[in-house]
């Protein structure tokens, strides 16, 4: 039989309040706070405590204050990531983000989901879908990215959109739903 961490990361219902998930949303916040509170210049220790957190990392990464996320252990991030204020990232399925990514301030990439239905809404079970970010995506501010979307490799996301589906590579998308404007010419 299925732990509810199982269940979480294989896209099935699950119950958000049993022991094992509650202490590892504990975990992650408590962490999360002590990154919050490491003063500017203190890299190292800051380096220490995402490398702690997240499930996968590259060597140079950088995650500015204000990050959020559920589990941690479900985010992998590439090489040369780069996140500005206010990252938050609710974990329940994996999240990948690919090498070279740079996340402008206040954007959200949102694993989780609850079914229409109230009665099961309400018994506590949700669902997760995975998100997934190409290499070389620029992401502006503001972004709201949505369960199950992938993005990309080489595509930029303009500021304020919210994607509520997948991105081809190489393209600029914005709005709210996001679409595809234009393709991106030179690309590697």
């Amino acid at each position: 039989m299925n732990t509810e961490f199982e269940k979480m990361v294989n896209c099935e219902l699950y119950n958000t309040e049993v022991p094992e998930l509650q202490a590892m949303r504990a975990r992650a916040a408590g962490l999360c706070h002590q990154l919050d509170l490491l003063p500017p210049g203190e890299e190292k220790e800051r380096l220490a405590l995402l490398k702690e957190l997240l499930g996968s990392t590259g060597e140079h990464l950088t995650i500015n204050h204000g990050f959020k996320c559920d589990y941690g252990c479900n985010i992998t991030v590439g090489e040369h990531f780069y996140a500005n204020y206010n990252l938050v990232v609710l974990d329940c399925a994996p999240v990948v983000f690919g090498e070279n990514v740079f996340i402008a301030p206040n954007c959200g990439f949102y694993t989780a989901g609850h079914p229409l239905d109230a009665p099961t809404r309400n018994s506590r079970l949700e669902f997760a879908k995975p998100i997934t970010v190409g290499d070389n995506v620029w992401i502006g501010g503001n972004v709201t990215v949505l369960p199950g979307v992938k993005i990309g490799s080489g595509s930029v996301i303009g500021a304020g959109s919210v994607v509520t589906h997948d991105i081809p590579p190489n393209v600029v998308a914005v709005g709210n739903p996001c679409k595809v404007i234009r393709a991106i010419e030179n690309q590697p």
